[in-house]
């Protein structure tokens, strides 16, 4: 049977079955690849989306789970408030202002986490920084995922850790 949902705005049908885990159902069947397959145990967060708000790892969520839910990918993030074009989520822009990605391949759920974290601590501290983005990172990153999150929140730090 069907599982409906919505998946970055739009009411989707997918036809898998109902313990495929929702990453490869948004990847082959919508044909969204921006986010990856990492690890397959929900440990690297390459695969991360939200589900009605809430961050999750989707190579561990079974399709059937999702039934009803909203749905965002990285091809979502940007644009959410509506209109006919896309734009960058803030996010993606200091993603590339502050060089964050080097090979690139676990930003889509960093990006993810990240927009998780500030819905819920708008202007967080490092130490809620660290605590939230448990992504892994294999080229080490994590400073300037750091920066890029603070500019966004408006805190962005200076090199002697006070606030600017």
């Amino acid at each position: 049977m069907p599982v409906i949902a919505r998946v970055n705005g739009e009411s989707v049908s997918f036809n898998a079955d109902d313990d495929t885990p929702l990453l490869w159902a948004l990847r082959e069947e919508l044909g969204l690849t921006g986010t990856k397959f990492g690890c397959g145990i929900a440990a690297c967060g390459a695969c991360s989306v939200h589900i009605d708000g809430v961050i999750a790892r989707s190579c561990s969520v079974p399709l059937a789970s999702v039934a009803g839910k909203a749905i965002t990918t990285i091809e979502g993030l940007g644009n959410q408030g509506g209109g006919s074009e896309a734009a960058p989520h803030p996010l993606q822009v200091a993603w590339i202002a502050h060089q964050v990605p080097q090979c690139g391949y676990c930003q889509s759920g960093q990006l993810m986490a990240a927009a998780a974290l500030l819905k819920t601590a708008p202007r967080p501290s490092d130490a809620e920084i660290d605590a939230a983005m448990t992504n892994i990172c294999r080229c080490g990153t994590y400073p300037r995922i750091r920066e890029a999150i603070h500019a966004v929140a408006g805190q962005a730090a200076d090199q002697t850790g006070a606030v600017a």
